[in-house]
């Protein structure tokens, strides 16, 4: 607990001081780029990103700076940009776009084209994600509060997709529940939005820049943030091992929906479902499809190491 406030603070106190610098400007936005690929695929975090590469408690720590104390603020340019650490943000804000908009057109082509390559990079960096956050928790904490993630993170995979498209009012408080997801480390946004039946949408939106869409879709993401930022700060600053214990849990439970191998499932599929569906490459290719193994192995292996890279020159 005490290691989260402290990393917390000195993130907060020195943010203006690591962004004058250009590579530490570079390497933010680097972090940036590659939480917004991660959030273009359902049961992948932007959240896990920044916390195994070292950013995620000053990121917490910027978001919470928001509030009513702003307002006295407002009239003071430069004291308002380094209280909000909008140096930090807007660089970390700019690579998520780029990388949004860089690879949206390239996870829609792996998606219709090679299914299993896609899925085994996202498949290695989770389960990297998992070994690297779970070893730094208490076993006990794992035990109880990672097997009630764990159970958590199969409802959730098994609740049925609802239809909340064609209505912007619906885009925006299902982009607030979204993004509280996307801060989370091991709940992917992206699967919010394909259990709201946005997805697509979402996706369809970025290509075509759809200006009206994309206005409410930031605008529900800003409002979570701010409402959503805060009771997380609070829960990790008294419940850290817990909560990061449960999130472990849920997060690993994403495994099973990112497998490389899929059976055609039922939308409403339960649980056990799920695990059935789970199929090795031949028998996938049985079906008809290309199983693409040796590409899925060699993406796999490019995504474990690179997280792991990402994980051990983090800064501390």
């Amino acid at each position: 607990m005490q290691h989260a406030d402290q990393q917390g603070d000195s993130s907060g106190e020195e943010s203006d001081e690591l962004m004058s610098s250009a590579k530490a400007a570079s390497g933010v936005f680097l972090r940036g780029l590659l939480m917004g690929l991660a959030e273009l695929v359902p049961g992948v975090s932007g959240g896990t990103i920044a916390f195994i590469s070292g950013i995620y408690y000053r990121l917490i720590k910027a978001l919470t700076s928001f509030g009513f104390a702003s307002l006295a603020l407002v009239f003071r340019p430069t004291d308002f940009w380094r209280h909000h650490h909008l140096s930090f943000l807007a660089v970390l804000g700019l690579g998520m776009v780029v990388g949004i908009v860089l690879f949206a057109r390239l996870i829609g082509f792996m998606l219709v084209s090679a299914p299993p390559v896609l899925w085994a990079f996202f498949f290695a960096v989770i389960m990297v994600s998992v070994y690297q956050i779970g070893a730094a928790r208490p076993k006990f904490h794992l035990l109880v509060y990672g097997s009630l993630g764990l159970t958590l993170g199969l409802i959730f995979l098994s609740l049925p997709p609802q239809d909340l498209s064609g209505s912007l009012v619906s885009l925006f408080f299902a982009a607030m529940i979204a993004v509280s997801a996307w801060i989370l480390p091991g709940i992917s946004g992206s699967f919010v939005l394909l259990l709201f039946g946005l997805y697509d949408d979402v996706i369809s939106a970025i290509n075509t820049l759809d200006g009206v869409f994309l206005i409410v879709l930031a605008a529900g993401c800003a409002s979570g943030l701010l409402l959503f930022s805060r009771l997380l700060s609070w829960l990790l600053n008294r419940y850290q091992d817990a909560l990061l214990a449960l999130l472990t849990g849920f997060m690993a439970t994403a495994l099973v929906k990112l497998w490389p191998w899929q059976a055609v499932q039922d939308a409403s599929a339960g649980s056990g479902q799920l695990l059935a569906s789970m199929l090795l490459p031949h028998q996938y290719a049985q079906s008809g499809r290309e199983d693409f193994w040796l590409l899925a192995l060699v993406a796999a292996a490019v995504g474990g190491v690179g997280t792991w890279l990402l994980a051990r020159f983090a800064p501390r």
